[in-house]
């Protein structure tokens, strides 16, 4: 199944591997994918002679990996194959406390305070590009603590399972049999999830002592990463506090417009950039949520939600932007039920049915044209009088006999039965008119909002939440800086971030040796 160069990858990864590993399958002779993953999973122990494989019978099929002879806590109930072939490969490696996946010892302190013993499911599909990000987060979660066990489940493989739980999107995550999360999600929000539903057994007062830098970057995408590198260059020591280093940068597929690097991944780029801090020393704090921001005595004070605090005469905000909602009734509690925010991901949950796609840019268009593939019919629905995808998208949508796009339509309500979506209300807002279509889903897919809730009460912001900065990068108050998505700066492309946030390093250290700040 692994073709040589495959294999001579793999075997380079568990070269360094320490311990003794084996898959433990149990799978009924006649099952229709035994063949595929006893294939898989041979081609796998073939590398290395750490690793070993056995077979029991059995109905379903599954498999745990066992860590000299004992449970890891992590199994899967898939072939993991496509983009879930990187997730078995770093299961093994975080068993063996290796990976770049694995949390700072502060997180992992929070986890093995979370209170009872948790059983977490994943339902996810093979062909999603946000599953392993969680499949990855809940299996470094499990072999971090011993009250955690995780099973990955193919919900292909699983479709009835999958039916009977009502689920339209991937992943969705399941604690002791309850609904966790739906979609895409990092380490730091699952474990917030986490810790709000089981608790912990720390009292929650523990004084954290304030850690002092020269700078801060709250946020660790293209242009937090950028301010990091820039400012540590300068020899300053830098903290970067964020959710995940790449931020929306993970969730992007193929990235064919770097100048200088013709074609690379999300993901890719992302481990670059953490690797790029790296080199220059910059403290990177990963799976943080800032909870507050204050000014005293000109230095900028930063708390986190899990009681950190951090303190810098100079910050730079780089939080970037993320999935704007519509923001209607019935849209929150359907997510994952109807609502969707990936069509390649949750598309194949909709095959041979009729979906809407709310908005009319290039994604909602591109979204479009997808669905219309495998969707019975789709409907585009465009705020606005005009659509703002480019006209060869617009062409390809409007010679799909399935599709069919409404202008000046206005969403006001997804509707529902109580345990999925079933349409949406629409009004025209020329005729005031309104209107239900029914239908099975609704794919959301009306650009960004910044991420600036947090800094909204210390900075200025546009009346679209974007904080307003001067052409170097400074907003209103002196000592803080702002960068990328998350400002009033045009066009939200990687390299315009990357460029953005060594302005704003550049201007902060300028500031500093000028005595400004």
């Amino acid at each position: 199944m692994l073709d040589t160069s495959l294999k001579e990858q793999v075997r380079d990864i568990f070269s360094t591997l320490d311990n003794e590993y084996e898959f433990n399958i149990s799978v009924r002779e006649n099952h229709p994918d035994r063949k595929q993953l006893l294939e898989l999973l041979s081609d796998v122990v073939s590398v290395s002679g750490r690793l070993s494989l056995k077979e029991n019978p059995g109905e379903a099929l599954t498999f745990d990996i066992l860590r000299n002879g004992e449970k890891t806590g992590i199994s899967f109930r898939a072939v993991p194959t496509g983009h879930e072939f990187s997730s078995l490969l770093l299961a093994v490696l975080n068993a063996d406390g290796k990976g770049r996946n694995l949390p700072d010892e502060f997180v992992t302190k929070r986890l093995k305070s979370l209170k009872g013993n948790i059983r977490l499911t994943t339902y996810m599909s093979l062909t999603c590009t946000n599953c392993p990000d969680v499949v990855q987060a809940l299996n470094a979660m499990a072999v971090i603590s011993p009250r955690i066990t995780h099973e990955a489940v193919d919900g292909a493989i699983y479709s009835a399972e999958a039916e009977a739980l009502h689920l339209q999107g991937v992943p969705a995550v399941f604690a002791d049999g309850e609904l966790l999360h739906v979609g895409r999600g990092d380490l730091g929000e699952l474990l917030a999830k986490l810790e709000a539903r089981y608790g912990t057994e720390t009292s929650g007062s523990e004084e954290h002592p304030v850690q002092e830098y020269d700078l801060i970057v709250a946020g660790g995408g293209p242009a937090g990463s950028s301010a990091a590198v820039y400012s540590a260059r300068k020899g300053l020591k830098v903290a970067v506090i964020a959710g995940r280093v790449g931020g929306q940068v993970n969730e992007t597929g193929a990235i064919e417009n770097l100048i200088s690097v013709p074609q690379t991944t999300g993901g890719k780029l992302a481990d670059d950039l953490k690797r790029h801090m790296r080199e220059y020393s910059v403290d990177i704090f990963e799976h943080r949520s800032i909870e507050k921001v204050t000014v005293e005595n000109g230095r900028k004070i930063i708390s986190t939600r899990n009681g950190e605090t951090f303190s810098a005469p100079a910050l730079i905000i780089a939080t970037g932007a993320g999935w704007r909602r519509l923001n209607v009734p019935g849209e929150a509690d359907f997510i994952g039920k109807g609502i969707a925010f990936c069509p390649h991901c949750d598309g194949p949950f909709y095959k041979g049915k009729h979906v809407a796609v709310v908005g009319g840019g290039n994604s909602g268009i591109e979204a479009a044209i997808d669905l219309a593939g495998i969707c019975t019919h789709v409907t585009v629905l465009e705020f606005l009088d005009e659509l703002k995808a480019d006209s060869v998208l617009q062409e390809k949508a409007r010679s799909l006999p399935n599709v069919e796009i409404f202008l000046h339509a206005q969403t006001t309500e997804v509707i529902n039965n109580g345990k999925k979506v079933t349409g949406i209300r629409v009004k025209d807002r020329k005729t005031q008119e309104e209107r239900e279509i029914s239908l099975d889903g609704v794919f959301v897919q009306i650009g960004l909002a910044p991420n600036s809730a947090t800094f909204k009460d210390v900075v200025k912001t546009s009346p679209v939440g974007e904080i307003e900065i001067d052409t170097r990068g400074r907003t209103n108050i002196p000592g803080i800086y702002a960068a990328g998505d998350v400002t009033t700066v045009p066009y939200k492309q990687i390299i315009i971030s990357m460029g953005e946030g060594a302005k704003a390093a550049l201007t902060a250290f300028d500031d500093r040796i000028r005595g400004i700040i």
